[in-house]
């Protein structure tokens, strides 16, 4: 049978690296496919730059829609980024019938409804392994492994730069902008890391995820964001004496009320195995009825961590090739017609417990006024922590834990302390979760 032909947008990282996994693995790829699978042309933008892979036999242009164009070609690989260009190109793609696999979760998160009607229109397949936890098959475990189940929630940390710098700044002790320049030498973050530290990039994949777990439209909007930039030192020191470390995670949660979508630091008991996923791994913990918790580990980047997710998506695609598309395994794990428009709930709605850190005058009462607000606005305290101030200072700080409360009476109690005069500045808050099966 004649090996399946495949284009290449993009060449560059996760692009070389597919190359080698593909010829390296060729035997073995095309008994699990059934068919070969050969790269026959590729875009690149600067046509003399050295490749980490061999160009045997694939055509080189700068020109990414003369791949898409390409009678030979019948999947295209989409692996530029950014979401004005690959959209119009993958959206081509579609109308020429070809069938897609991407690693741009930027492109599914934000286009992914619009893209999905497209290849649904046309027989076609659109496969996105790559587009979250680079090498760790948790579009795969969701949409199929767990398809017996009702996911309750996901939580995971998937953003590997975040991931990285928080722990540079709890083993070594470094403050965030010192960890951040490490992650920048080391090639983990960009020149501009905003997207990782903001939690922009995982909001994007946190979006992914929630619509296949709970077969409803992307909505990438919805998602709450908060990055890791004012995690500080004393914060990480105190979730370690409380028994927690903080990491950057994405929660989506299905309440009785909607669904919660939110990316943020968070503490997490120290005895979770997902706590002690440190360095630039990502990791994704699902609770579902049936099996309980499942936890998902690996490399969340890099040439053939990615490339593994690829080809495996490109081994799905042809293994696909002659099944009646009515017959697929849907884009969003669901049935497009059982697609469930479910209530997205804001913040001020999500439900967890909180940190808290402020700095009080040390003096008598000033706690009792703390304990009063909070009391009136019905949140607990679980456990507090007063680190002896230095000698002769005037102000104390106060750390508390307190137990699962809804955002929006946590806000009406901040700005009430805020607004003491024996607290000074803003109350310094994150959110906790215990990640046990509840």
């Amino acid at each position: 049978m004649e090996p399946v032909k495949i284009g290449l947008l993009g060449l560059g990282t996760v692009g070389g690296g597919t190359v080698n996994v593909l010829a390296r693995n060729r035997e073995e790829i095309a008994r699990r496919a059934g068919r070969a699978i050969e790269v026959v042309h590729a875009s690149v933008r600067d046509l003399g730059k050295p490749r980490i892979c061999s160009l045997e036999g694939i055509k080189l242009t700068d020109r990414p829609m003369a791949v898409v164009d390409d009678q030979e070609v019948s999947i295209v690989v989409e692996l530029l980024g950014g979401t004005d260009v690959a959209r119009e190109l993958t959206l081509h793609a579609i109308d020429q019938g070809k069938h897609v696999v991407t690693a741009n979760k930027a492109l599914i998160a934000l286009h992914g409804n619009e893209i999905f009607d497209a290849a649904r229109s046309q027989g076609v397949m659109v496969a996105f392994e790559a587009a979250v936890a680079g090498g760790v098959p948790i579009i795969k475990a969701i949409r199929e492994g767990l398809s017996g189940n009702r996911i309750e929630w996901i939580a995971g940390i998937i953003n590997g730069t975040s991931n990285f710098i928080l722990s540079e700044m709890r083993d070594k002790g470094q403050r965030f902008d010192e960890a951040l320049a490490q992650a920048q030498r080391l090639g983990y973050a960009e020149a501009d890391p905003s997207f990782d530290v903001e939690g922009i990039d995982a909001a994007h994949k946190l979006a992914i995820l929630a619509a296949i777990a709970f077969g409803k439209p992307l909505a990438f909007d919805k998602v709450y964001t908060e990055g890791i930039a004012e995690v500080t030192q004393e914060d990480l020191q105190h979730a370690e004496q409380l028994g927690y470390r903080i990491k950057h995670l994405g929660i989506a949660r299905r309440t009785g009320e909607g669904v919660e979508l939110r990316v943020h630091p968070t503490l997490i008991p120290e005895r979770c195995l997902i706590a002690n996923v440190n360095g630039v791994m990502n990791a994704v913990l699902v609770k579902a009825d049936a099996v309980g918790l499942t936890l998902y580990y690996g490399a969340g980047a890099g040439a053939e961590p990615t490339a593994s997710a690829v080809v495996a998506d490109l081994v799905d695609v042809v293994r696909a090739l002659t099944t009646d598309p009515e017959n697929r395994v849907p884009h969003l794990a669901f049935q497009p017609d059982a697609i469930s428009h479910l209530p997205m709930l804001s913040i001020d709605d999500a439900e967890t417990a909180y940190y808290l850190r402020m700095l009080a005058e040390d003096r008598p009462g000033v706690l009792a006024e703390v304990a009063t607000i909070l009391g009136n606005a019905g949140i607990s305290i679980e456990a507090m922590v007063q680190p002896e101030p230095p000698q002769g200072a005037s102000q104390a700080r106060l750390i508390m834990l307190s137990h699962r409360v809804r955002e929006r009476q946590m806000n009406i109690a901040l700005e009430q302390i805020e607004a003491l005069d024996s607290i000074s500045g803003k109350v310094t808050r994150i959110r906790v979760e215990q990640l046990d099966g509840d």
